[in-house]
């Protein structure tokens, strides 16, 4: 039996696609091992799929000034020695990240124990983690076509996204009876990603009266965002994250409001649902969602609002705008050649390990 090291986290966006990869990866015969961060998100949703875990100690990687920047190296490097050593107890046949900071001591581990690496790089754009990684990598994998040139052509690789396969087996009805919505309106899906978006929280719950005069919502707000005055709202309901749920609500939902995280968009291309983009402002990133969201809209797959437009528009208007043109978007979606990644991936893992 070959064995694989699985490592990323920080956030939904580096556990998801991996989380992905598991059946497949179980299928194929492979043991599997996966290394995060103390204490992060990754670990809860790792073991609830009953993943081996280990975690190890990260520090983050900024491009800007913080006191933090001078404690933070040592963190990594201590990382790296726990990676080291796990790697070399479990002696894994490859290894296969997802990015976040987390993911960078097991990377440069695993390189320099001379086992093959793997990375995935969902935005156009790579992120600082997989920037450093990509250096120690045998292969790696990208989401976009436009990801190919900033990456060394001998080892990027077009793969799409591996995306859950139940996604895209949710039922209406098992949803309907969770809400106990009706179908006199449409319902809206509203996913301010992994960790909730304030800004995109405030600005449906502003609008929110009139949004519900035309559909019914289903809002996930991020842990610690709900607002207990609106719990008994009617045709209005919060959840601080979704897991099992989520499919389900998917196959309910007519029309999608969502940020432009890679992972994220990727669904809603393969379930083929109108959305509209609030992609996070270039002021409070490195502007990945931004390109993201641009590929998207160019394509015919989203419609697309800036953040800093959100003031002086009105939010209801726009969702009821795609909803009416909800069927333009439908047809440009269902012409994408883009594909489950999951496929893809695995074939590469084989070839190198």
């Amino acid at each position: 039996m070959k064995k694989i090291i699985l490592t990323g986290g920080g956030t939904a966006g580096h556990i998801t696609p991996n989380i992905a990869l598991l059946p497949a990866l179980k299928e194929a015969g492979y043991d599997i091992k996966y290394i995060g961060s103390k204490n992060g998100m990754e670990e809860g949703l790792i073991k609830a799929q009953n993943i081996p875990y280990e975690g190890i100690s990260s520090g983050k990687l900024r491009r800007y000034f913080d006191l933090k920047n001078f404690t933070d190296p040592f963190k990594v490097l201590k990382g790296l020695f726990e990676a080291k050593s796990i790697i070399k107890k479990y002696s894994p046949d490859i290894v296969f990240s997802k990015g976040g900071f987390v993911s960078v001591p097991v990377v440069i581990a695993a390189a320099l124990s001379k086992v093959p690496v793997i990375i995935h790089e969902s935005d156009i754009t790579p992120g600082l983690a997989n920037k450093i990684a990509t250096k120690f990598a045998t292969k790696i994998c990208t989401n976009f076509p436009e990801t190919l040139q900033y990456l060394p052509k001998n080892k990027a690789v077009l793969t799409g996204s591996p995306i859950r396969k139940e996604l895209l087996c949710g039922d209406k009805e098992v949803a309907k009876k969770l809400t106990g919505f009706s179908d006199d309106k449409p319902t809206l899906l509203i996913i301010g990603g992994s960790l909730g978006s304030v800004i995109v929280n405030n600005a449906v719950r502003k609008s929110l009266d009139d949004i519900l005069k035309e559909f019914n919502v289903i809002h996930i707000c991020g842990k610690g965002n709900e607002d207990e005055s609106l719990i008994e709202k009617q045709g209005y309901l919060q959840y601080e994250y979704v897991d099992k749920e989520l499919k389900d609500f998917f196959a309910l939902s007519d029309v999608v409001v969502s940020r432009a995280g890679a992972n994220t968009i990727c669904e809603l291309l393969a379930l083929r649902k109108p959305n509209l983009l609030i992609p996070l402002s270039g002021a409070a990133s490195r502007g990945d969602q931004i390109l993201n969201a641009k590929s998207f809209e160019n394509a015919g797959y989203s419609k697309v609002i800036d953040e800093e437009s959100l003031c002086d528009i009105s939010l209801s208007a726009e969702i009821q705008k795609l909803y009416k043109n909800r069927q333009k978007y439908i047809d440009s979606m269902s012409k994408s050649d883009a594909n489950n990644g999951v496929s893809n991936i695995i074939k590469l893992i084989k070839q190198y390990s």
